[in-house]
């Protein structure tokens, strides 16, 4: 099995209720079980800034499955949850974006692990310095806990 760290986000309609309901899907997706979960963390939109804010979070996912197969379960959950890709980095019900997959680096047009702009988005490195700071950036060779988080507005909506 190998560990897992997915970043997911929504800011459209019930955020916190497509979050969960995402988690729900993943853990029951044949090959994957989430072992951890990072509290919830709400942030301003990147990007593409005239939008709602979005409640983000990390998930830890323990797994037998490829890398494209975790991309493709990832995908048909947001399916599930009605994501629709008008823009890029614009409004959605939800996003999953596999951040690492084990030490593993992957490099092709469906696939880029570690997550290329993890480093950048203290929406994803807050939630997952909490669950995995020991874990190693096989890019950047650094621990997670080690990683800056850039200056960006990132609050704890709740305590999971």
């Amino acid at each position: 099995m190998t560990k897992v760290y997915l970043g997911l986000g929504s800011n459209v309609g019930d955020r916190e209720q497509q979050l969960n309901e995402a988690l729900r899907l993943l853990d029951a997706q044949p090959g994957i079980q989430v072992t951890q979960v990072s509290s919830l963390f709400e942030t301003a939109p990147v990007g593409y800034v005239d939008q709602p804010d979005f409640l983000n979070l990390c998930a830890e996912i323990e797994t037998n499955l490829t890398p494209l197969e975790v991309l493709d379960c990832g995908l048909k959950i947001e399916q599930q949850l009605h994501r629709v890709r008008k823009e890029r980095w614009g409004p959605r019900t939800l996003d999953i974006d596999i951040l690492l997959y084990g030490n593993e680096i992957i490099e092709n047009q469906a696939l880029s692990v570690p997550h290329p702009r993890m480093a950048e988005r203290a929406f994803v490195l807050v939630p997952l310095q909490e669950i995995a700071p020991e874990v190693m950036h096989p890019l950047l060779q650094t621990k997670i806990k080690d990683i800056e988080v850039p200056d960006e507005t990132v609050t704890k909506y709740h305590k999971r």
